[in-house]
């Protein structure tokens, strides 16, 4: 892996320029589709909690799946196209049209599909803007600093979450009149909070635009150019040459696309056991997720550097081994109610994203200079075509337990699977050719 960085100074106005776009992505991650607008649109308001509960999955699910087809390929072709920094502009838009467009959805289950296509499309072209995003890591970094420089960048997004959560929070929601007058009326409260996340990731994508150069594209990238859907067979030869030159990168790809999931589960399950099992208040929910991206944010910044002096692998399995502890003990202590999950929810955090981070660094330090887009494309499809795993076994244990509560087995079962999964994947591997 090489960088393009000039000089020191340069790497720190680029490196944090790039962490603000993870930054301002908490207005998608952290408002929309977990803390706030998800609760939003399953609300009684919207139709039957089951009903409307499912249809979201399902649309999630569509999106998913869209994700799953097109990732690699949009990849491969910011690769060869030297134009990767105009579709995650191009991209990052669309997110932030999705969010503003949300301030239409009033409380009534005539505007439940315009929620759920706002949901879905946001959710499509913020993955294929983070394909175009993951891949700029190489740019900006070495393969000394890529440890520290990725964990700043999810470290980011976390803190990016606390600040706007507690802004919307405490200016929009939890008042009964909130700033500019605004009160819960007709969701007011939440469609505003809407708009302030959109205003969010468009103001904090644009750095990243200006900080960091467009890669010039080679005459091999010029050479490789095909149409979209030529593009396909392209990728058919080069999965299949990745399994011919570097085979621990597939086993790695599939490893991380189960635990991964896990991770996943553990934040997109989280509210909903706080509340249902745990007997947290909506606004108590809130402030445990601005907790928990609190001590993830740390944990993921300070975590960098053992990723560095230690190697990702290391990071990645000492994170699932205390996933899969603390999950366990949330599940076997859950009579002991909010100071049992405040405990072990936290503990749960600690270690998430560590692994989520250093899952990044740990591909990144494969890749060979030229086919980022295309390897981190690999990533997000390998990373959707699992993402039915946590909720299928979540509902699973659900279903077997006849409680919510053991709903937890089953993202813990998905973590194990994942660790198990990547035990065996060796650490140092060779280049991708």
């Amino acid at each position: 892996m090489t960088s393009t960085v000039a000089d020191p100074q340069t790497a720190r106005g680029q490196i944090l320029a790039w962490g603000l776009w993870d930054w301002g992505s908490a207005a998608f991650n952290a408002v929309a589709t977990t803390f706030v607008f998800t609760v939003y649109i399953t609300g009684q308001a919207f139709g039957e909690e089951a009903a409307v509960s499912a249809q979201l999955g399902w649309a999630l699910g569509l999106a998913g799946i869209v994700v799953l087809l097109i990732a690699p390929v949009t990849g491969q072709r910011s690769d060869t196209s030297g134009r990767r920094k105009l579709w995650l502009a191009v991209n990052t838009a669309v997110v932030v049209a999705c969010l503003a467009l949300m301030y239409l959805v009033q409380p009534s289950p005539d505007y439940l599909l315009l929620g759920l296509i706002l949901l879905a499309v946001g959710t499509v072209f913020f993955e294929i803007a983070g394909v175009n995003y993951n891949a700029m890591l190489a740019q900006i970094s070495t393969r000394n600093t890529v440890g520290r420089v990725s964990g700043f960048g999810w470290g980011m997004g976390y803190i990016g979450g606390i600040v706007l959560l507690l802004i919307v929070y405490f200016g929009f929601i939890k008042p009964e009149v909130g700033l500019f007058g605004v009160t819960s009326e007709d969701g007011l409260a939440v469609r505003v909070s809407m708009v302030i996340a959109a205003l969010w990731f468009a103001v904090f994508a644009l750095p990243v635009l200006f900080a960091i150069p467009e890669l010039p594209v080679t005459d091999a990238a010029k050479r490789a150019r095909v149409g979209f859907i030529q593009s396909y067979a392209v990728l058919g030869k080069d999965i299949a040459r990745l399994w011919k030159t570097s085979r621990q990168t597939v086993y790695f790809l599939l490893a991380s696309a189960v635990f991964r999931d896990g991770l996943t589960g553990v934040f997109t399950f989280g509210g909903v056991l706080a509340a249902g099992t745990f007997g947290f208040s909506p606004g108590d929910v809130i402030i445990f997720a601005i907790a928990a991206n609190v001590v993830a944010g740390i944990s993921t910044i300070s975590v960098g550097y053992l990723d560095d002096r230690l190697g990702a692998k290391p990071v990645i399995i000492t994170a699932l081994i205390g996933l899969v502890i603390s999950g366990t003990l949330v599940f076997l202590l859950h009579d002991g109610g909010t100071v049992v999950f405040w405990i072990f929810g936290l503990a749960l955090c600690l270690f998430v994203g560590p692994a989520q981070s250093a899952s990044r660094t740990f591909l990144s330090r494969l890749i060979p200079a030229g086919r980022e887009g295309e390897v981190f494309g690999l990533y997000a499809t390998t990373g959707r075509a699992a993402t039915f795993l946590a909720p299928t076994a979540f509902a699973l244990f659900v279903t077997i337990g006849g409680e919510q509560y053991w709903g937890i087995l089953g993202i813990v079962l998905v973590l194990l699977i994942g660790l198990l999964l990547l035990t065996p994947v060796k650490a140092k591997q060779d280049q991708l050719s």
